[in-house]
């Protein structure tokens, strides 16, 4: 397969990371550095190698460069996804909520970074192991960790699904008065109880699409390597440009798209802690 594909996804993602580094400046929305920048920096440097080793496919280095940074650099976008919908439950109320949204963040997140050590340990192994039974345990350890993470999305996934047909359909759980914060952090009464407005239907339609992206690429990731480092799926370049490149590069771009820091900006959402009024994007904790 010629390498202009993947010259194409290098252009794509990094216009992608230039445009989020700048709504970046505007919104302040630090919380997209160590999600979003960081996953769009590790993609930048795996289809550099990915580039590099079509050049010099005898070489070692860009082929370890490319197995590790590619297997685990979407990982922090899934980080965005709960951060995100931690935010958007915060506005539209928590009642519609299965779970607090301090335990969104609290079990995803680390279910993500159990699955990011993983993968990064296995595919550390793999690319390095020039035995064919360690290098298949490498290959095991970094399916185990897909897996793992693809389990953990679908679970979120169908949280946030639930959430949002409760949101829409106005189907609480339970009484908006009995969801207090341990940290008597609430939304402020006239913002909370408003009809859905456009900047949180936005908002909610970027992230079903973002997750939709990611899932996708999770189950081909899945197929690719329980079919083996000799299988057809992994020595088919096609279905890995479109099952993983693109499906990454959709999500980075409906990030660009949907800006979760814009939009909750124009949602005019204001979180109250004691008697002090802050903004989403402020650095003060609030439950995700």
């Amino acid at each position: 397969m010629y390498k202009y594909p993947f010259c194409l996804e290098l252009v794509l993602i990094d216009s992608s990371q230039v445009l989020h580094v700048v709504q970046l400046s505007q919104t302040r929305a630090w919380w997209l550095l160590p999600t979003v920048f960081l996953a769009g920096t590790g993609e930048l440097i795996g289809w550099t190698g990915r580039t590099w080793s079509h050049d010099a496919p005898l070489d070692y280095n860009p082929y370890l460069i490319q197995t590790v940074t590619l297997i685990i650099s979407p990982t922090p976008l899934i980080g965005a996804l709960f951060i995100t919908f931690g935010r958007l439950s915060t506005h539209l109320g928590h009642e519609y909520s299965r779970l607090n949204p301090r335990l969104y963040s609290r079990i995803f997140f680390t279910c993500d970074l159990v699955a990011l050590l993983v993968q990064a340990a296995g595919g550390g192994i793999a690319a390095s192991s020039s035995n064919a039974n360690t290098g298949q345990m490498g290959s095991d350890i970094m399916l185990g960790g897909i897996i793992f993470q693809l389990i953990s999305l679908s679970v979120f996934c169908v949280l946030v699904g639930e959430y949002l047909v409760r949101r829409f359909k106005d189907r609480p759980l339970r009484k908006p008065s009995t969801m207090n914060d341990t940290d008597s952090i609430r939304t402020l009464v006239d913002e909370a109880w408003r009809p859905v407005g456009r900047p949180m239907r936005l908002l909610a339609i970027g992230l079903c699409i973002e997750a939709t992206s990611l899932y996708i690429r999770g189950i081909y990731r899945t197929i690719e390597l329980a079919d083996g480092w000799n299988g057809q799926v992994i020595r088919t370049q096609s279905l890995f440009v479109v099952f993983d490149g693109v499906m990454v590069f959709l999500t980075m771009f409906t990030l660009n798209v949907f800006h979760p820091g814009r939009l909750l900006k124009e949602s005019g959402l204001r979180i109250v802690a004691g008697d002090r009024s802050i903004s989403p994007n402020s650095d003060l904790k609030i439950p995700v």
